[in-house]
């Protein structure tokens, strides 16, 4: 092995250390995030219910329950395309139905669109995974 052959080495284990950590928390976040709607699950509900959302009884469970699991799956990089998608999915959804802020009254509106441009990054982070997990 030559000088450029681990030179290259370390320089791409490097070059992947920021992808791996930006997994990471971006993994841990949706699984924090949507396991503090575990923790509340009445009031998740009724959100739910009050966006519309049909069934939410059974849609915000599942729904949270498949953002714990995608972002555990980000976090510890397995099964990737599986758990990126139902990220990107998750967030595609929920980001333009449950944070349509353009629709809320001018009171209601900034926490909205907190919660939309929030989703919005978290959505951007995973459309960049669901990319390297193709790779």
């Amino acid at each position: 092995m030559s000088d450029d052959d681990t030179h290259s080495d370390t320089a791409g284990r490097r070059a992947g250390a920021p992808s791996r950590l930006g997994r990471v928390l971006l993994g841990i976040g949706l699984a924090a995030q949507a396991s503090e709607d575990f923790r509340d699950m009445e009031d998740t509900i009724e959100y739910a219910e009050s966006a519309g959302v049909p069934a939410p009884d059974l849609a915000a469970p599942v729904a949270s329950g498949m953002m714990v699991v995608a972002g555990t799956g980000i976090a510890l990089g397995r099964a990737p395309r599986l758990a990126t998608g139902a990220a990107v999915t998750f967030l595609a959804v929920v980001t333009a139905t449950m944070h349509d802020f353009w629709n809320d009254d001018e009171d209601d509106e900034s926490g909205e669109r907190l919660a939309f441009f929030g989703n919005l990054a978290m959505l951007g982070g995973a459309l960049v995974f669901l990319r390297e997990a193709y790779k």
